[in-house]
């Protein structure tokens, strides 16, 4: 090769490994331009994946909130379920609360399907622990549908199960005895302890507290209240019902809308004469304040209440239960005072007194002559007087009580 050639290689070599190495220059530029790009990139996604996160954290806080509403819905639906497959008769029967017959006990609640059974002294008289609590056993086993189990046992004047040694060691004292030994305290302990036996026995809803305002001594009201003022009886019952909710045992106010200083209509028809407006600033106080603190059903009295309704007693007015439910608000069981009771018994024949409480809002009817006052309800369904509507939506309430009590 000649010197010519030579130098044409050469300057080719050089050439060529001059671009080589502007190659590799802008190669490695181009590496340290990308680089930051690619950690910002990096970084973007590790910010997006956290908004991501982030916004699906609602959607699973939403998630749980669908599945508690879901959870508190399901009780609702299985009853609405229930109900849909009872005959009338059962549906009829649920809503008596009948006082338990002296005999055919069984035969009786599994003919006409009561509601709940009420205890008064002669069934708990000549009872042992034992004795009693199969009796009660015995009822339950042979409904078909839960029963619920009340007695009165307010304490005082009024006990039942506590007036025999064989049931307590000692009977239970009045709250006006509670509140002077030992306070609010006292009356918290009386009530948790209550509990505690009523529950042991099978006893699943005390019919009480008494919610009413009494603070004349010489009234028939006055020795089975707490014999305050209004916020006194207030936060009595306050307390009384969420120590009963504590123990899963039904609480009952009553005797809506408040006996004040009346007479008594266990012996004879009562008119309470007091304007609407001392009635809410006194006797509704303590039914508000139960309901607010969760009770499970309110007791309607049998007084006549001229500012509300001057026609009928209360427990069978329509005005008093529409009374109850929008300006109180109370969305649990409502139910009579015993239709035998002198105040009802002489202002109306038996025979209709159930379905006229029924008509009036009632969801239970404390009855001893549900012979007679069961077919006669069954029938004023039949023929439109009662609507079967109004009957599905009582029956779902004394139901739901049940379901709260851990019954169903």
């Amino acid at each position: 090769m000649n010197k010519k050639g030579l130098a044409m290689g050469l300057f080719l070599f050089l050439v060529i490994a001059a671009m080589g190495g502007m190659k590799w220059m802008i190669e490695q530029q181009k590496q340290q331009t990308e680089e930051p790009a690619m950690i910002q990139q990096s970084s973007l996604r590790d910010e997006t994946q956290e908004e991501s996160r982030e916004s699906q954290e609602p959607t699973s806080v939403s998630t749980s909130t669908s599945v508690s509403t879901s959870t508190q819905e399901q009780p609702e639906e299985a009853i609405a379920e229930k109900i849909a497959t009872m005959s009338l008769e059962e549906k009829v029967g649920q809503l008596f609360f009948v006082r338990v017959p002296e005999s055919n006990q069984i035969e009786e609640l599994q003919k006409y399907h009561f509601g709940g059974y009420l205890l008064f002294g002669r069934d708990t008289e000549n009872e042992t622990a034992a004795s009693l609590k199969q009796k009660i056993s015995d009822y339950q086993a042979a409904s078909a549908i839960p029963l619920l189990i009340g007695m009165d046992e307010e304490g005082g004047t009024v006990t039942r199960i506590s007036r025999n040694p064989n049931l307590t060691d000692q009977r239970f004292l009045s709250p006006q005895q509670l509140y002077a030994q030992g306070g609010w305290s006292a009356i918290e302990e009386d009530t948790a302890k209550k509990a505690e036996i009523l529950k042991a026995y099978g006893i699943n809803a005390g019919l009480f507290p008494v919610a009413d305002v009494s603070t004349d001594p010489q009234s028939f009201i006055y020795d089975r209240t707490i014999g305050m003022d209004a916020q006194g009886t207030s936060a009595f019952v306050e307390r009384v019902v969420q120590v009963l909710q504590k123990h899963h045992v039904g609480s009952t106010l009553k005797h809506f809308p408040g006996y004040g200083n009346n007479r008594d209509s266990h012996v004879e028809i009562v008119t309470d004469d007091r304007p609407l407006s001392a009635l809410r600033e006194t006797d509704f106080l303590p039914f508000a304040a139960g309901i607010k603190a969760g009770a499970d059903s309110i007791l309607v009295a049998h007084t006549i209440v001229n500012s509300i309704d001057k026609t009928v007693p209360a427990s069978i007015s329509k005005p008093v239960h529409e009374l109850l439910r929008n300006e109180l608000h109370f969305k649990g069981v409502i139910m009579t005072d015993d239709l035998d009771m002198a105040g009802l018994s002489e202002f109306i024949p038996q025979k209709e007194a159930a379905l006229q409480a029924l008509q009036a809002g009632n969801d239970l009817v404390i009855s001893s002559t549900y012979q007679e006052q069961i077919p006669f309800v069954v029938q004023a369904v039949e023929d439109g007087r009662y609507l079967e509507a109004d009957l599905n939506a009582s029956v779902k309430r004394v139901l739901l009580w049940k379901e709260a009590l851990h019954l169903l």
